[in-house]
């Protein structure tokens, strides 16, 4: 009799465990729903950023391959300056999709709102103007805001990290549930000799249960992408203040030392690597008086991550350099990540592949909650109807 009662007392606290499981998935993915329908629809596209922008705007290209010795650095500057009159320059880098191209970002002023900034692209090799395309319009622009922050910023971010976190807890669980659901079924099993409600709980059970492993690690890492701007000043105040040291307060030089010569002592420094972005003085990425070139690795892994190289914008000379803090790293590895852009087209196609099962997942998930509402509610209304008129108790 004790041992009866003990299996009895068991299965009463596994079904209690077992419908707060489902009290979590069910909720958390309700409240998720909508907003992960809409990151997964403009993370579709975005995908395939690169390929898209390619096809919708029409970029001049350098009229010759890269030549041994290209133009000074400085005067490629010099040269989108005279373009850009009033403008000054606030970051320069180079694209890996784009080889022979140097990217100048200027601004009304140093530390100018990023909303202002525009883009030249100058040839790398006779340190001519190319062309300044409109980065900051256009289709593509709005889907990337709709993904990023849906138009409100840092609250906008903070707000889809939640949305993902609760993601990340609907998907754990999903899985909890999935088991006890599924005991009396073989894996995978599709009951399509049933109801139209059990059908698509079959399908979206399945299909949740194959896109597990993606959708936490594209769920965590769009969490970690929300934190961007935290992690950044957090950096800034960190690592940067330490590598600036007693110059913190010194004002921005009226003239800039050699920008060229910068990016060789960074190069001659950290050999193994190429420059990737480099920040001028008085930008939100360095200080008022030093460059900052952050270096990259030759790897498909070590391209992601960076090293930063301080360099004295007033004297020319090196100033510091320093591995980036875990938490930096982790957010430029998980940046690629997130879009599948660690191993070219292949990887992006089964990126974007598996986003439509999310698509689906997250479509018939919401599918069920509607549906049983429906069935709850048609099946208290005929249970009222029967109470109000016990003739129809027989139907």
């Amino acid at each position: 009799m004790a041992q009866q009662r003990d299996k009895v007392l068991e299965g009463n606290v596994h079904q209690a465990s077992l419908r707060r499981w489902n009290w979590i998935h069910k909720w958390s993915s309700l409240i998720c729903t909508p907003f992960l329908l809409l990151l997964c629809i403009t993370g579709l596209p975005l995908i395939f950023h690169h390929e898209i922008h390619e096809l919708t705007v029409d970029l001049a290209q350098p009229k010759a391959p890269l030549p041994d010795n290209p133009a000074s650095l400085d005067v490629v500057v010099s040269n989108g300056l005279a373009r850009m009159p009033g403008k000054v320059v606030q970051y320069v880098s180079w694209d890996d999709e784009q080889p022979g191209v140097v990217l100048l970002t200027v601004n009304n002023s140093p530390n100018g709102d990023p909303g202002t900034s525009q883009v030249v692209r100058m040839d790398a090799g006779t340190g001519t103007f190319l062309d300044q395309p409109e980065f900051q319009s256009g289709i593509m622009q709005v889907i990337l805001q709709l993904h990023v922050d849906m138009f409100a910023g840092l609250p906008g971010k903070l707000f889809l990290g939640v949305m993902g976190i609760l993601f990340c807890v609907a998907v754990v669980s999903g899985f909890v549930v999935y088991g006890p659901s599924m005991r009396k079924l073989s894996f995978g099993e599709l009951r399509f000799n049933r109801v139209n409600l059990v059908r698509w709980l079959d399908v979206h059970n399945l299909a949740g249960i194959l896109l597990i492993a993606w959708t936490l690690v594209v769920g965590f890492t769009g969490v970690i992408n929300t934190w961007a701007d935290l992690v950044l000043q957090l950096w800034r105040y960190d690592q940067l203040s330490e590598m600036v040291g007693d110059h913190q307060a010194r004002a921005r030089p009226e003239t800039l030392s050699s920008f060229d010569k910068a990016v060789a002592i960074a190069e001659q420094k950290e050999p193994h690597m190429r420059p990737s972005v480099v920040a001028f003085p008085g930008t939100p990425f360095t200080s008022e008086s030093h460059y900052i070139i952050f270096m990259k690795g030759n790897t498909p892994l070590t391209a992601r991550l960076a090293k930063p190289v301080l360099i004295d914008a007033q004297t020319g000379e090196y100033a510091d350099s320093r591995d980036m803090p875990w938490y930096v790293t982790s957010l430029l590895l998980s940046q690629p990540l997130h879009f599948g852009d660690y191993g070219g087209m292949p990887l992006k196609i089964i990126w974007a592949i598996l986003d439509v099962g999310t698509i689906a997942v997250l479509v018939t998930g919401l599918y069920l909650w509607i549906a049983r509402r429906e069935r709850r509610s048609a099946r208290l209304a005929g249970t009222d109807r029967q109470e109000a008129n016990p003739l129809l108790a027989g139907e």
